[in-house]
């Protein structure tokens, strides 16, 4: 796992670590140091740290005019032991919300395994961007993953499954990966 990377190409164009606006402003980092592990397992030092055991992030990139934002995710998301949204909500979500962020990607490529508790904090966090016409957009994450994530009806709030699986986002620039997210939710509601 410690030779997992969040992805980097987009550098170019957005880095939380240097965004005023970002939770992570001013972060540092390190190419040699590997501090942080998912259970017994180091992890590459350029992922966040959320103050979760087993979920860490990336925020690959903010565009605040159209309220828009890319995360990149690896781990476990574990809601039932850790309650793993909580932390998600409170160390990056509910800032970027209050920057006007209402429109996110989460990436899921490396999210092993979900265990969840309750759909509160999703139904919540729904309620809160509904309103300005947000959303948000499970994408690429792993079939058992999304398959668990509606067993607990998180589906509800988080459009996810196979219309946004198998997608490669990687070949887009970022400024254009809002429209393409848009036309996954109109392709959807469709």
């Amino acid at each position: 796992m410690h030779e997992i990377e969040p992805y980097f190409q987009w550098r170019d164009y957005y880095i939380a670590s240097n965004d005023k606006l970002s939770p992570f402003y001013r972060r540092k980092y390190s190419e040699l140091d590997f501090t942080h592990s998912i259970y017994n397992y180091v992890i590459h030092p350029q992922w966040d740290d959320i103050e979760s055991e087993t979920l860490f992030c990336k925020v690959l990139f903010v565009d605040y005019d159209k309220g828009f934002a890319v995360i990149e995710f690896i781990g476990e998301w574990n809601d039932a032991i850790g309650n793993d949204i909580r932390q998600l909500r409170k160390e990056l979500i509910d800032p970027m919300m209050e920057t006007g962020i209402d429109k996110f990607v989460l990436i899921g490529e490396n999210i092993l395994n979900f265990h969840a508790s309750d759909d509160s904090y999703y139904e919540d966090w729904y309620d809160e961007i509904k309103e300005n016409g947000g959303w948000i957009i499970a994408l690429n994450f792993r079939d058992h993953v999304v398959d668990e994530m509606r067993r607990h009806r998180i589906h509800y709030y988080i459009n996810m499954g196979e219309n946004y699986n198998h997608i490669n986002w990687r070949k887009v620039k970022p400024f254009y990966f809002h429209k393409m997210a848009e036309n996954l939710i109109f392709k959807h509601l469709e």
